[in-house]
């Protein structure tokens, strides 16, 4: 087991319907140091690519993104769910559904912090149908830059997100990938 996977099976609560909660350390109460060894991992995993951003949606990749910026000394954007007075000009917008919250929104970034000149990493907390991920490539795509490569921290490999992901070509990194889990016995069963 690596680190991170220890940290679910440690203080991960399974509940119905597929849920791994995991809001004690990584979406709600954030756990910096676990953070950390995150970033040093992706800047192993993705060595030698000329990153100059990272890309997240709001919210919960928010924070991981910021401590893995700090690896690849780049900017983190992050794709805002509502347009807000304070964007100002123009902005990339596509539509994404949450598996979590079982909801579609549209999710958009400023033409100001995302173009041509980019090599993007996408980083997120959880993988589970690929919607968000398939949202944030086409908004780095319509601002013609080049996604480098997409971290993941938790992918629930028996969903279909990490497959549809891989099929379009892209490097994949998720550092823990949950092949079952069963909210009877609280088991996890990791790839």
């Amino acid at each position: 087991m690596n680190f991170l996977e220890e940290r679910i099976a440690k203080d991960g609560v399974i509940k119905p319907g597929n849920v791994l909660k995991v809001d004690s350390f990584l979406n709600h109460q954030m756990d910096i140091d676990l953070f950390n060894k995150m970033g040093a991992e992706w800047k192993k995993r993705f060595e030698g690519k000329p990153i100059n951003k990272i890309l997240t949606i709001e919210a919960s990749g928010i924070g991981i993104a910021c401590v893995a910026g700090t690896y690849f000394n780049c900017p983190v954007v992050f794709a805002k769910k509502a347009k807000s007075i304070n964007i100002d000009g123009d902005v990339y917008v596509t539509e994404v559904e949450s598996f979590t919250h079982k909801t579609k929104n549209q999710v958009l970034v400023s033409k100001k912090y995302l173009n041509k000149d980019d090599h993007v990493l996408i980083i997120d907390d959880f993988l589970a149908n690929g919607c968000a991920l398939q949202g944030l490539i086409s908004l780095v795509h319509e601002a013609g830059g080049t996604v480098e490569g997409i971290g993941i921290a938790i992918e629930k490999g028996f969903q279909i997100g990490g497959q549809v992901i891989r099929n379009l070509g892209y490097q994949l990194e998720s550092l823990a990938i949950v092949e079952g889990m069963n909210d009877e016995t609280g088991e996890i069963i990791f790839r």
